[in-house]
């Protein structure tokens, strides 16, 4: 427990301080390219907004194409500011498009907060049962003053004489005796001569 918690010191720590030298930097930076006062410090404060907005995106919304453009735009602009303070661009005469990228960075900033804290995708459950109805089959489309089909009714019970069944079972009776199998339908039809409704209710009272 204790090194987990010494591991989580360190990367807070580290975090701390890399978050501290980059505000610096691009503090530096808009303070060069004429944006003096509390402009200048505001400067850090968008970026990192802007990076933790996509940062969150990317983590729990499910539009990564616009969490990763922000991400990489916020990212550029505080490696940017890293590197320009590096030695590589004189902070005392600094160029016509580095301030002209310094003074259009607000407008930027504002229109990549607004759009990823302002346009939240579908909840996965939500695209999961859109994906369900899209992949379930249409159902059969009802012509217009077409009735609808009736059901078909069940075969009247067939009234078989007790006669009939006695002789029916003397049939059967010989034809097992003979053949040493019962007799199906079609054979107990033929020896008693009726329709095939009867003979089968015949056949299942044998």
């Amino acid at each position: 427990m204790r090194a987990q918690l010494a591991r989580i010191d360190a990367v807070l720590v580290q975090a701390l301080i890399a978050a501290a030298l980059s505000f610096a930097h691009l503090h530096d930076v808009a303070s060069a390219a004429g944006q003096d006062g509390w402009k200048a410090w505001a400067y850090p404060v968008s970026v990192d907004l802007l990076l933790v907005a996509a940062w969150r995106r990317l983590r729990t919304g499910g539009a990564k194409a616009a969490g990763w453009c922000w991400f990489v735009i916020a990212l550029t602009a505080s490696l940017g500011a890293n590197v320009a303070t590096a030695g590589l661009l004189d902070l005392d005469q600094v160029p016509a498009w580095l301030r002209i990228l310094v003074a259009g960075w607000p407008a930027v900033a504002f229109l990549g907060g607004t759009l990823l804290a302002h346009s939240a995708p579908a909840p996965h459950g939500d695209t999961e049962d859109q994906q369900d109805q899209e992949d379930a089959p249409d159902p059969a489309p009802e012509l217009p003053g077409q009735p609808a089909p009736e059901p078909t009714p069940a075969p009247p019970a067939v009234a078989v004489p007790a006669a009939l069944v006695e002789h029916a079972c003397k049939v059967a009776a010989e034809h097992r005796t003979r053949t040493g199998t019962a007799i199906d339908t079609p054979t107990l039809r033929a020896r008693l001569g009726v329709p095939a409704p009867m003979a089968e209710a015949i056949a299942a009272h044998l």
